[in-house]
């Protein structure tokens, strides 16, 4: 429909006299359509002609530009991530090496403690049955020199005893004999 109108509009100007030509509007004039014509085409090819070789260039210099500094920051960015990357297999790595190294480190520390204290342990039970020998042997001989000191203040008491109670003195060998004989047979129940 709007074609059609167009074309109406276009042909009533051509068929009628262009009154507004007569009243002033010498742009449609058809006389002056030629120079008209020649200027349209001269500031339509200025222009194409500084668009094309001036202004054109130049945008597209500034388009190419930033696809450039895309691209390079793409590149650097892809670069960038290669390294963290290696970087960070190389961090993981040394970690787990150095997690390998503490373990051995502490194993072969537990290994040495565990072996200083077996062989202290060793010294501390010979130091301790040496002792425990020394403190068996003093033991012994006091519990014989006790029943000797023992025996031997028996006798003491008792010669003293039937001394005073008797006023008699007895011989000292049948009252050491009595004395031990009934010191062995009851020395048992007290050592």
């Amino acid at each position: 429909m709007k074609r059609y109108l167009s074309s109406i509009l276009v042909l009533s100007t051509i068929k009628t006299d262009l009154f507004a030509a007569e009243a002033g509007m010498p742009q449609l004039d058809p006389t002056y359509w030629a120079s008209q014509a020649f200027w349209l085409v001269l500031v339509f090819s200025v222009l194409y002609i500084s668009i094309a070789k001036f202004y054109l260039p130049k945008i597209k210099k500034n388009l190419d530009d930033r696809e450039n500094k895309i691209k390079e920051d793409l590149d650097d960015a892809n670069n960038l991530k290669t390294l963290s990357e290696k970087k960070l297999r190389e961090y993981e790595f040394a970690l787990e090496n150095s997690k390998k190294e503490v373990t051995k480190i502490l194993l072969e520390s537990k290994n040495k403690l565990d072996k200083d204290i077996k062989n202290k342990k060793e010294v501390m039970e010979k130091e301790i049955e040496i002792e425990i020998s020394k403190a068996q042997k003093e033991i012994l001989d006091l519990k014989n020199n006790s029943i000797n000191s023992i025996n031997n203040i028996s006798k003491e008491i008792t010669s003293n005893m039937i001394e005073k109670i008797s006023g008699d003195k007895l011989n000292e060998s049948s009252v050491k004999a009595a004395v031990e004989e009934i010191s062995k047979k009851n020395i048992g129940k007290y050592l």
